[in-house]
């Protein structure tokens, strides 16, 4: 059965998942890239992202490798396709990944301005979608085929999935950095009330990393 899935999201020891005042020079928000240190080393980022061969073979990458694993579609929020805030002033910004996206497959990113779907190279199409998160999570498991959706994030739509109990599995990575401040993913959410408990927990230097499933 396709499961709606968040892998490899990384907050800070004090829950931040992203660092404040996110623009161009900050994608993560300021702060944020430090929260990464566990991801970027691994042979999955490497090969996914960057397009290189290497990296350390460990825990982190069997979390990293994990994370995409039976993916057939995803969902962003708007602020992880890009800075821009409001109407889309033109179609010039296609995401922040150049013309090869690391996805691979349909991608439907969550906005309030409509806008046409943008065909990329290596078999990503971004769809963006104005009516809401259930719809879509209904559209990206029509273009999944029967594989798992993965929430890419950001936070604040991570969070709008869990208040619905949506989300059926988590994987999060804990980077010991504190940010003081950005996006809070738990707070005022009550977790065990939403039906979810803690399956798996293993920790290395850089993360700690741990499995959230809804019971």
């Amino acid at each position: 059965m396709s499961m709606l899935r968040v892998n490899a999201f990384t907050l800070s020891l004090d829950g931040y998942g992203a660092g404040p005042d996110q623009d161009l020079q900050n994608p993560l928000g300021v702060g944020g890239e430090s929260l990464h240190k566990w991801f970027v080393d691994t042979p999955t980022f490497r090969k996914m992202v960057r397009g290189q061969d290497g990296g350390t073979t460990d825990v982190n990458e069997a979390f990293a490798a994990r994370s995409f694993e039976n993916l057939g579609a995803w969902i962003l929020g708007r602020n992880m396709f890009g800075p821009i805030r409001g109407e889309w002033p033109d179609d010039s910004w296609k995401g922040w990944w150049g013309a090869n996206p690391p996805y691979h497959v349909p991608v439907f990113v969550l906005t309030h301005h409509a806008r046409a779907p943008i065909t990329m190279e290596g078999g990503t199409t971004f769809y963006f979608v104005t009516d809401g998160i259930r719809s879509a999570l209904e559209q990206a498991k029509a273009a999944a085929g029967g594989k798992d959706v993965r929430v890419g994030g950001g936070v604040s739509t991570i969070r709008q999935y869990l208040q619905e109990s949506l989300i059926d599995e988590m994987h999060l990575a804990i980077s010991p950095v504190l940010l003081g401040k950005g996006e809070h993913l738990f707070a005022g959410l009550d977790m065990l009330k939403l039906g979810y408990q803690c399956t798996e927990q293993v920790a290395t230097a850089l993360a700690t990393h741990v499995v959230i499933k809804r019971g």
